[in-house]
């Protein structure tokens, strides 16, 4: 199995964001997870990529138990996490903001960086040209060398996955990806995430836009309350009795 949680479980106090839950993410496949707003689907994100540790459970990535790992280690088994808020370092340009990503594959440190030795520069470089690669790959290449606090929110959508493809990942979390872009601009990035997994990336998706997430995903998981109440195909999913209840409303298109 790929990447799998077993009985995941976070309790916040008396609260449980993330009950009991088994879920097995698809490799080369658009895996997405859907739910009403307090559902536990950041938290379950969160869990995965180490920024909460859980109450109780595992999360399994490629055979190797990653639940008491903190997320920087994580990050460099080749899993990746944006957030539903891009946060950018408004004043720097993209090419570097993105070139961020990348350092957690460099090896230099205080030594390299007061000597400039040439360890530092060769990483340097390597940093660089991975930035530049993964703009050209999200569609950015033209305001590499604008300031990120300039761009319009879809740019910015674009420039949180490139910082997460710039980690090198294996699979990459995005955390409601589609969130305050147009209906035009939402068709740009689900072509972008499809772009991705036709790369090798695996894609799971968290999104509120469910005409999308039918198109789109592969594979979905709805939660309810921390519960996971339902997974299967987007036609099984589009038809469950439990969903349209908790969810769905009578309709896929909402």
């Amino acid at each position: 199995m790929f990447l799998e949680t077993k009985n995941l479980t976070k309790r916040f106090g008396g609260n449980t964001a993330v009950n009991n839950v088994d879920f097995a993410i698809e490799q080369g496949k658009i895996n997405a997870i859907i739910g009403p707003n307090g559902a536990g689907k950041s938290t379950f994100f969160n869990l995965i990529s180490g920024f909460h540790p859980p109450t109780s459970g595992q999360v399994i990535f490629k055979g190797k138990d990653i639940t008491k790992l903190p997320s920087n280690k994580i990050a460099e088994l080749g899993v990746a996490r944006t957030f539903q808020t891009t946060n950018l370092f408004d004043q720097a340009t993209v090419l570097d903001n993105v070139i961020v990503g990348h350092r957690l594959r460099t090896k230099s440190n205080l030594f390299d960086a007061i000597l400039r030795t040439k360890r530092l520069k060769q990483e340097e470089k390597q940093c660089k040209d991975k930035a530049i690669e993964v703009l050209e790959f999200v569609g950015l290449t033209d305001v590499a060398y604008k300031l990120a606090g300039s761009l319009s929110q879809e740019e910015k959508k674009r420039v949180a996955f490139a910082l997460g493809l710039a980690t090198d990942p294996e699979i990459i979390f995005l955390d409601e990806p589609a969130a305050g872009v147009n209906p035009d601009e939402t068709e740009g990035l689900a072509l972008l995430m499809q772009k991705m997994v036709k790369s090798g990336v695996t894609v799971c998706l968290i999104e509120h836009k469910m005409s999308m997430i039918m198109k789109l995903a592969d594979k979905i998981m709805v939660l309810n309350y921390g519960e996971k109440i339902a997974e299967g195909t987007p036609e099984q999913i589009k038809n469950n009795d439990a969903v349209i209840k908790a969810y769905l409303g009578g309709s896929a298109s909402a």
